[in-house]
């Protein structure tokens, strides 16, 4: 069996921890000649890469790890490249949280004001990326998940338009089916979902059963409404994602056609998640208090001990197990199904053509063939074209350097909504971001 060279961009991350055990775990499943890790920030980066030298040369010996800062050596000879940038790191997230949430509108990460900032600055980091890696590796495939994934996917579409080998991917539709598997007590694999909407703002039509051919989703809505939604993983979570995933039966009570999307709370119901956000704790600040504490505590253990011995984590990471699979069905060219962010072409008739949408893909070699959901009922319809048209006009922003653009983008952006507050926080989020986003005239 082929052995294939992986690259993760943003070896520093905390997620990278998670894949590091993933490829040791599947190393049968998905096997590597060479996995390098490449960071623009040595000091962070360099404690995962330590712990990364001591549970492969246990776990995995034969691998050729390594990380740097060089992106010559990250990405010479690579067949997939993972892309997990933060663009600013989290200090910039807290700025895109905080901010926002001081002028009594939603402070997130993907959605709303703070995700608009975020991806701005994303949008540049990624497509300066992207060049790099053609540069050394032009028949690498990309798997992006950085996030906003949907305006970074919107900005890559229009720079790269013939690069086929350029995917973008986010888990949390996957996560909302493996945590639909515990509600219903079988194996999420055993799930075959029919999904539309764009990144972090879409709803579940069906979840057949692949076995029988049943439509389980009416025996979700009934459990959920009697005892609520749990992520697949709530023992492994903080207390804002409980609540994020607890939402659902709010949803589902209000909107009971289709599953949705446990960030469609923040576009449904704005006033009432502004309400409950604290603007002076947000979930970047939860995030270095937990998570980076966490992990980092984690590879501080493993390189004072210098070896692993009986302290190897089993726990499956359900984001890191899914990218894998995405590599695999390119390199085993399985046709396996999986949620993709892809331009639109008809898979949703009465969506503009261009749009990026986010449904079920077969996955095989010669990249995703979206799978057709048709025309969307006049509700989401009218959700979703708001939001493409409030992202298409960011990145006809960054692109053109417009202000005036940007205002357009910040005033139709559901979770603004006013010119007014619009031109009061892009203006503090351009103030925040000099030297991070183009200048805007």
């Amino acid at each position: 069996m082929k052995k294939y060279n992986v690259c993760i961009v943003g070896g520093g991350s905390t997620y990278t921890l998670g894949f590091l055990k993933s490829f040791a775990r599947l190393q049968e499943e998905f096997p590597l000649a060479k996995l390098v890790l490449f960071d623009i920030d040595e000091k962070r980066q360099e404690p995962i890469g330590k712990y990364g030298d001591i549970m492969f040369a246990e776990r995995y010996p034969e691998l050729d790890f390594s990380y740097t800062t060089d992106p010559e050596k990250a990405y010479t000879g690579m067949d997939f490249v993972f892309m997990q940038m933060r663009s600013g790191g989290l200090k910039m997230r807290q700025a895109d949280e905080h901010i926002p949430l001081s002028m009594g509108m939603i402070g997130q990460e993907t959605c709303g004001p703070g995700g608009m900032a975020y991806g701005m600055r994303s949008c540049v980091d990624m497509i300066k990326a992207v060049h790099e890696i053609r540069k050394y590796a032009p028949e690498a495939w990309i798997l992006n998940y950085s996030n906003p994934a949907a305006i970074v996917a919107e900005a890559l579409r229009r720079e790269f338009p013939d690069d086929t080998r350029l995917l973008n991917i986010c888990d949390q539709p996957e996560n909302v089916v493996r945590s639909t598997s515990r509600l219903l007590g079988c194996d999420w694999e055993n799930l075959d979902p029919v999904y539309f909407g764009l990144n972090h703002y879409g709803w579940f039509t069906h979840i057949y059963d692949k076995t029988t051919g049943e439509d389980l989703l009416p025996k979700v809505r009934q459990i959920v409404k009697e005892k609520g939604f749990l992520p697949q993983d709530a023992e492994q979570r903080d207390q804002s994602w409980l609540d994020t995933y607890g939402f659902v039966q709010t949803m589902l009570e209000d909107f009971p056609d289709y599953l949705p999307n446990t960030y469609d709370g923040y576009y449904l119901y704005p006033e009432y998640k502004v309400s409950h956000l604290n603007p002076e704790f947000t979930r970047a600040d939860e995030v270095m208090a937990g998570r980076e504490k966490r992990v980092f505590k984690e590879c501080d253990e493993i390189i004072a001990a210098g070896k692993l011995g009986d302290k190897f984590d089993h726990i499956s990471d359900a984001h890191a197990e899914m990218m894998i699979k995405v590599a695999e069905a390119i390199a085993f060219n399985t046709n396996g199904r999986f949620i993709l962010i892809v331009e639109n072409k008809g898979a949703i008739c009465n969506m503009q053509d261009d749009a990026m949408v986010e449904v079920v893909c077969e996955l095989g070699i010669n990249g995703p063939r979206p799978m057709r959901v048709g025309p969307i009922p006049q509700f989401y319809l009218g959700l979703l074209v708001q939001q493409v048209s409030s992202e298409k006009l960011l990145v006809d922003a960054f692109f053109e350097g417009s202000y005036q653009k940007a205002l357009m983008a910040f005033t139709l952006n559901r979770l603004v909504n006013d010119a007014k507050k619009a031109r009061k926080v892009l203006d503090a989020l351009i103030e925040a971001n000099k030297g991070y986003w183009p200048e805007l005239k």
